[in-house]
């Protein structure tokens, strides 16, 4: 489903979130922004500035130009293969790419040079929705660090993603708990929470946990969206008009609400 996004809650907590460019402007074809045009241009001018060609490749991936960014860093990495900024900045880059396979690589490259708990948190999440139990192992490893509140509710997160993928939805709804318990604004964990009991159709139970999520965040579109669609099953179909309507109000890009809001009029003749 199209919301379930789990590796968003940490990664807008370490400010390297998966940017929102849904096309690659370079591969499809179109004009890219003037001032990528005239960063690339002073690269070729200074080819040895390692600050400057980073700094084009973290633009080319916030324009959703991924081959693009990745063939700057590997340029840089030929160079200098143990930096490991370059490789954490490749992983994450892959990601939003969507290439998994090679985005563990480059997280396993980089905490060879760096074990650091961004890197190990950011690994154990794919390995938690490739369901394998690496990622209890990584957890368990930032959790002994003591890093405080923030990094352990992270922890709890990523273990209960990889217990819901794995089916075992007692472990999970435990560990989203926790999560909460440690953090009580995060939101991803209630989203998954509801998931959970969404699919489990607890519909009510779902329901609450959507409420929740909008009674502490007013303004968060996912959490309109499911309750839409937990109305819809109840079935409420003028509570899962309004609430779709509210999610498509804060998101306009959601598709999904739209086309739910002209299904249930044209299905009750409005």
């Amino acid at each position: 489903m199209k919301y379930r996004i789990s590796y968003i809650a940490w990664m807008l907590l370490f400010a390297c979130q998966p940017k929102q460019q849904k096309t690659d402007p370079l591969i499809k074809g179109n004009q890219l922004p003037q001032a990528i045009v005239a960063l690339a241009n002073t690269v070729k001018q200074f080819p040895d500035s390692m600050g400057l060609r980073f700094k084009l490749a973290d633009i080319l991936d916030s324009a959703g130009a991924y081959q693009e960014s990745l063939i700057q860093l590997d340029s840089l990495l030929n160079k200098d293969k143990a930096n490991f900024g370059l490789w954490f900045k490749k992983a994450l880059v892959l990601t939003h790419n969507k290439d998994t396979t090679n985005a563990i690589n480059a997280y396993l490259n980089a905490i060879k040079v760096y074990p650091s708990p961004d890197a190990l948190l950011a690994l154990a999440n794919l390995y938690a929705e490739k369901k394998d139990p690496t990622s209890l192992n990584l957890c368990k490893q930032v959790a002994d660090l003591k890093l405080g509140r923030t990094y352990l509710a992270h922890t709890l997160f990523i273990s209960g993603i990889y217990n819901a993928r794995i089916g075992n939805t007692t472990n999970a709804i435990q560990f989203f708990n926790q999560c909460i318990a440690n953090n009580y604004s995060y939101m991803e964990a209630y989203m998954e929470k509801g998931f959970v009991y969404y699919d489990q159709l607890k519909t009510k139970e779902a329901l609450v946990v959507f409420q929740t999520v909008v009674t502490l965040k007013n303004n968060y579109p996912d959490g309109y969206y499911w309750m839409a669609k937990c109305y819809e099953l109840l079935p409420d179909k003028a509570a899962a008009i309004d609430n779709y309507q509210k999610a498509l109000t804060l998101d306009n890009t959601l598709k999904e609400a739209s086309d739910a809001i002209l299904r249930l009029k044209k299905a009750s003749g409005s």
